[in-house]
Parts: C-alpha cells; sequence; structure tokens
C-alpha cells in the first residue's frame, strides 16, 4: 500500500497539479488538508479511480481523503472538538485497506498571544481524547498539516522562530502526548537535502534555499510503522508554476502479515 499526506493549499488553484501527481505517484490513500472548497471535485478524481470523502467550508480549511482501496465508515470532525466559535472542517477519518486514516488540519496559532493560539492547543487536546477509543480497533493513521515543528531541528533556523508560534514548549508537548498513546512519527526521508522540511513560505528564495519547516507530519500506531519500506518528502512536487507551499510525504506499506 502507498498513501500519502498533502497540505494542496486550495484544491481548486492546485487541481492540474494535483491529477497529475495523483497519475504519476498512484497513491492509494490519500489525506488532503487545506483545500478551501465546499464542493470538492470529486468527478475529476473519480476518473483516476479514486473515491472522496470531503469536508469543506468554503474558502477556509477543508479536509478530505481520496481511495482506491475502500472508503468505509466516514466521519467528518471528532467528538468533542472545539470550535473558532464553531467546529471548523478541520478532521475526516475513514477506513481503507484495513486501516483507519484520519487528516487533519490543525489550527495555525497565529502568535501566542493570539486567542488563536489556546483554540490550537484546545484542539489538539480534544484530538487526543478522541482519538482514545479507536486505538484499540486497528490500525490508525494520523496525517496531515500539524503546524508544529516537533523539535529545533524542524526548522531552517529555530532563532527566527523563537517568539512564534510552531515551536513552544506548550505546542510541542501537544505532539508529545498524541505520541505517548502510542502513534509514532513516521520519518520521511529528504529528497534533496539534508532537512525532511515539508513547508517553505512563498517568498523569494526560501523554498531554493531550503529554509522551511517539518510541519506536516505522518502519525501512526505500531502495526502501521512495522509495514514502513520507505517514506520522503516529494520535494518535486513543490517545484513548478502555481504550486502549494506544501510538499507531500509518500509512506509505502509491505503487505500486512496474515491475521494469527
Amino acid at each position: 500500500m502507498r498513501f500519502a499526506t498533502w497540505n494542496v493549499n486550495s484544491v481548486k488553484a492546485r487541481l492540474p497539479r494535483l491529477l497529475d501527481w495523483l497519475e504519476n505517484t498512484a497513491p492509494d490513500v490519500v489525506c488532503l488538508q487545506e483545500t478551501k472548497v465546499a464542493a470538492f471535485p470529486e468527478k475529476e478524481v473519480a476518473e483516476l479511480g479514486y473515491e472522496t470523502a470531503a469536508h469543506g467550508q468554503g474558502r477556509w480549511n477543508g479536509v478530505a481523503l481520496l481511495s482506491r482501496i475502500g472508503l468505509d465508515d466516514v466521519r467528518r470532525g471528532f467528538d468533542g472538538e472545539p470550535g473558532y466559535p464553531d467546529p471548523e472542517a478541520r478532521a475526516i477519518s475513514a477506513r481503507c485497506g484495513g486501516i483507519r486514516f484520519m487528516s487533519v488540519y490543525v489550527p495555525n496559532g497565529r502568535t501566542p498571544e493570539d486567542p488563536h493560539y489556546d483554540y490550537k492547543l484546545r484542539w489538539l487536546a480534544a484530538l487526543r481524547d478522541a482519538l482514545v477509543p479507536g486505538l484499540a480497533d486497528g490500525p490508525v493513521v494520523v496525517a496531515g498539516d500539524y503546524n508544529v515543528a516537533p523539535t529545533d531541528a524542524d526548522v531552517w533556523d529555530i532563532a527566527v522562530f523563537a517568539a512564534s508560534t510552531h515551536v513552544t514548549p506548550p505546542e510541542r508537548a501537544a505532539l508529545a502526548a498524541l505520541r505517548d498513546l502510542g502513534l509514532t512519527d513516521v520519518p520521511a526521508r529528504p529528497l534533496k537535502g539534508d532537512h525532511p522540511f515539508t513547508y517553505w513560505d512563498y517568498r523569494a528564495g526560501m523554498f531554493h534555499q531550503n529554509k522551511g519547516m517539518r510541519i506536516d507530519l505522518v502519525y501512526a500506531t505500531a502495526d502501521v510503522t512495522a509495514r514502513v519500506s520507505d517514506a520522503y518528502v516529494d520535494r518535486e512536487a513543490r517545484k513548478g508554476k502555481g504550486p502549494s507551499d506544501h510538499a507531500p510525504i509518500v509512506v509505502d506499506l509491505n503487505d500486512a502479515p496474515p491475521s494469527p
């Protein structure tokens, strides 16, 4: 099985690139974030063999799952999900090929002094609580744009981010709380350079100088991580005309062992 996660930063603006990438990369399951549409272009991806489950709200946020190996028990949002002030389109999950995949778009937080930062921490805490019951039901992957860099090595210069969100101790503690549930951060190799960054600001030169951040993450249960044969950041998808400011992460799994 091959699966991927990608913040496309508007599926409408990125649709030709997405379709080309799907055709060439051929993932079985894709977790998408920041789709920014109320009506996902299901017909277009269906022509490539994908079913769609989407949770959108127009110009902002939005998540989706694409699958060509089944899409069952779709759940939009999660129990106890806080809002700002109302719940937003930031999480969707479904069972695909025996694994429950969840695509998440964690709130940005804006600045540590902004009310959005508190919302971000409350959202992550609620996500943790909501995941607990399902972790006993089988393999789980929670993938997406977490808007948190887990360590100092996950940003190009920690001094630049010292007073910013994405690197604060409370945000990193929220990620650690997810890992404490039994989820593992699946490491992805970079296709170029030493750092597997997944996001680069659109400002001139940031991408080419590799001044990025690793904020798109794949968290998975042990029964999934034991099957990982490769994982990489598809930096090529960040190149060219009109790209997203994020690159996809692609993960390959070996076949699941037979049930005892």
